[in-house]
């Protein structure tokens, strides 16, 4: 069932009408449904438990980065993919083990490193010789040995947007697979280093599975030419990327058909496989909500100026992304206007010639499919307040971040003193 739907002519989230919740908190405002959080991770779960004996699923904390969230995901047994010491941080807070937590990114900072190896984290996905070298002196400095893994870059096209496509040989992350092995040989005999692991990150949103199976292939042939140097991988991270359907003309992605070329690239493996969703678990439970201020009549387009602009949320400006808009409250979808926002800057659209009711100000509108690298990308850009979140579980809703107020934001600012 969708967690987002019409009844009785009202948008509804679960069994909670859109406005009602409008009324209380004011808008913009992102909202999340828990149960289609929670559908989506089973989903997920099932399709692996079906196909692999060993596995851990580590949400992308940069998806969405609430710890109410985070929190949810943590109680039904999910670990983190973090990107920084303050989603490490952030992770543990939320109750998730660090047994369950793996550090990614290119640009790991010394004390990112040594928090890492102070909480004895399942893992750090390195992603240069340099940061190995540094990763093994911070271990050995404390009398450690971590865990870790090598990301290779297994140059395979995502045929996804180029600006969320992390595999290809000209992209900033991993290590030419062709490469890697001189580096598993190098420092596999290093003191600080349990260097067990392998790991790769092709992109993101990805509609079409045979990239994976490309990938996975030489990750595959280059697990077997380790063991014939005598180094035995435990782990392999496949990363995230699985797509979600924005736009009616997407085909959905199977988390069981995922599965069956996960288990079929590994079949002789009997180690673990770690999972780095983000995207899809959290994608399609959240949505953005929006207020009308005016329509903006010109010659040739009718603009619906919402409340709501690119700083809360950015992926139609910086991705090109689409966004299914619909009225909150049902209409025949006669109309077509430009979906626009208040900020000083022409690309602060979410939607061109869109088909909706007819619109009056004060109406509201639901942005779908905003769950993930939506509040988590947001900014003060043009000194706006960050908007509230909402979480809503059956017929029952919490606010689970405040609106921010120009007191926030400005709160760690300093005048100085010849001012």
């Amino acid at each position: 069932m969708n967690a987002f739907d019409y009844q009785n002519g009202e948008m509804f989230v679960d069994s909670l009408a859109v406005s009602e919740i409008a009324k209380s908190v004011g808008t913009p405002f992102y909202i999340y449904s828990q149960s289609e959080i929670c559908n989506c991770f089973n989903a997920f779960e099932k399709a692996a438990k079906k196909r692999l004996k060993d596995f851990l699923i580590c949400f992308a904390i940069k998806s969405n980065a609430n710890p109410a969230i985070l929190k949810l995901l943590a109680s039904m047994g999910a670990g983190a993919d973090v990107v920084s010491k303050e989603e490490l941080l952030l992770a543990l807070k939320s109750g998730i083990a660090a047994n369950k937590i793996v550090f990614s990114g290119v640009g790991k900072t010394e004390e990112e490193l040594a928090l890492a190896v102070e909480h004895d984290i399942r893992q750090v996905n390195i992603e240069s010789e340099e940061e190995a070298a540094t990763l093994n002196e911070i271990a050995v400095s404390k009398g450690k040995k971590i865990k870790a893994a090598i990301r290779i870059n297994p140059d395979v096209d995502a045929h996804t947007h180029q600006k969320i496509t992390t595999g290809k040989k000209e992209n900033k992350f991993g290590i030419n697979w062709e490469k890697a092995l001189n580096l598993y040989q190098i420092f596999s005999k290093s003191n600080g280093l349990d260097l067990s692991g392998i790991d790769l990150h092709i992109g993101s949103q990805l509609l079409e599975l045979t990239p994976f199976e490309q990938a996975f292939k030489r990750t595959s042939e280059l697990i077997r030419l380790l063991k014939e140097h005598s180094i035995k991988i435990q782990t392999i991270d496949v990363g995230g990327g699985l797509g979600v359907v924005y736009n009616e003309k997407d085909a959905p992605v199977d988390p069981d058909t995922y599965m069956q070329i996960v288990h079929d690239a590994f079949a002789d493996f009997d180690g673990s496989i770690i999972f780095e969703p983000g995207r899809f678990l959290l994608a399609s439970g959240g949505a953005l909500i929006a207020r009308t201020v005016r329509i903006k009549k010109a010659d040739e387009k009718n603009f619906l100026v919402l409340d709501a602009g690119m700083n809360d949320l950015i992926r139609p400006a910086m991705y090109d992304a689409y966004h299914e808009i619909l009225s909150v409250k049902a209409g025949v979808c006669d109309q077509t206007y430009d979906i626009v926002g208040p900020i000083c800057e022409s690309s602060d659209i979410f939607g061109k010639d869109r088909r909706l009711p007819l619109m009056d100000e004060g109406d509201l509108v639901i942005v779908k499919t905003a769950g993930a690298y939506g509040f988590s990308m947001a900014s003060n850009y043009n000194c706006r307040p960050l908007c509230a979140e909402v979480l809503v579980h059956k017929n029952r809703y919490a606010l689970i971040r405040r609106r921010q107020t120009l007191e926030n934001m400005l709160f760690l600012t300093r005048e100085p003193e010849w001012l």
